[in-house]
């Protein structure tokens, strides 16, 4: 695909080389009462083979989403949304857990959800709707002044990949692999777009939280957020899993590799060469003038220690 825009900046920015975080475990968690049990509701998928990536000329070149090519994955058990503001809370409140963002002191905003006089970290090259907020981590999504009290059913933001690796060993968990992602995600359809069909909006309805209006200066809301939805806000797939597209980015336990489908095994592969982390399913930033990576296919990346308001993730249970 060729065209004006920015293949990275539009989706998560990563963090910069800005020295080491502060490891002061001095951290406010003043977010009230937990809410949540830890490991959220799973499903079990037989698992088996199935038709992974793309072959359609829809993405960003360097993605790597195809060739599309059959990829067996074992029997997985997999939580039906991402990890929610209240689980995640309880994994901090029971083990002190400080996140990288935390640490660093800051996180990246969405420029038009950060407060009026919020403190300002740095910005993320070539692109201006994000911001470095001083404070924003994930019980302050927004920086100073904001909190997840009223949101403790959406997804945990503001974690990086380090973040969500701690949390699975927590839980007892890992992360999904890319394949089983996909595999989990497409929910039985062979070779569509969407965990529901080609159709973004099948007959008007909308089935995922993503932007409408023009991005990036104003998000009409249509589908009825603004921002991140609960977790399991529209309908679930065919195996009874939410958002797997749209809402937030969910990390996966591979390194990126835009060769990916070239360079992994046929059975249960997984991505090893390359310094960033795969991230699927795209977020609530996500529209088609600048990032249509709401599909199942599509795939992006970020460093372990990145952090931003639209990345999440959900747990596979070991054994």
């Amino acid at each position: 695909m060729t065209d004006d825009r920015s293949p990275d900046s539009c989706c998560a920015p990563e963090r910069g080389s800005d020295g080491e975080p502060d490891r002061s475990e001095n951290v406010d968690r003043s977010v009230g009462a937990p809410g949540g049990t830890g490991i959220g509701p799973t499903r079990r998928l037989e698992g088996g083979p199935f038709r992974m990536g793309t072959d359609e000329d829809v993405g960003f070149e360097g993605d790597g989403e195809g060739p599309a090519r059959e990829v067996v994955v074992d029997p997985v058990e997999i939580e039906i949304h991402a990890v929610t503001n209240a689980e995640f809370y309880r994994f901090v409140d029971d083990t002190g857990y400080t996140t990288d963002a935390e640490r660093y002191g800051w996180s990246f905003v969405f420029e038009p959800f950060r407060p009026e006089g919020a403190p300002v970290a740095g910005s993320a090259g070539g692109a201006e709707w994000w911001t470095g907020v001083e404070g924003a981590c994930w019980h302050r999504p927004e920086g100073p002044g904001s909190s997840v009290v009223d949101r403790l059913d959406h997804p945990a933001v503001h974690v990086s990949w380090n973040d969500a690796v701690a949390y699975c060993e927590w839980a007892g968990a890992r992360l999904p692999t890319e394949a089983e992602w996909e595999y989990a995600a497409r929910g039985g359809l062979e070779g569509r777009r969407f965990p529901w069909g080609d159709e973004l909006e099948p007959g008007g309805n909308h089935r995922s939280n993503v932007w409408q209006g023009e991005f990036p200066t104003h998000d009409t809301g249509a589908d009825g957020y603004v921002g991140t939805a609960p977790v399991d806000a529209f309908e679930p797939n065919g195996y009874g899993l939410y958002n797997v597209v749209g809402n937030v980015w969910e990390w996966c336990a591979d390194a990126f590799d835009p060769d990916y489908h070239e360079r992994t095994a046929s059975s249960n592969p997984i991505g090893t060469d390359g310094e960033a982390r795969s991230m699927r399913g795209g977020s609530y930033l996500c529209h088609e003038s600048w990032c249509n990576r709401y599909r199942v296919a599509a795939r992006s990346k970020n460093t372990p220690d990145s952090s931003t308001g639209n990345i999440g993730f959900r747990c596979i249970l070991e054994g």
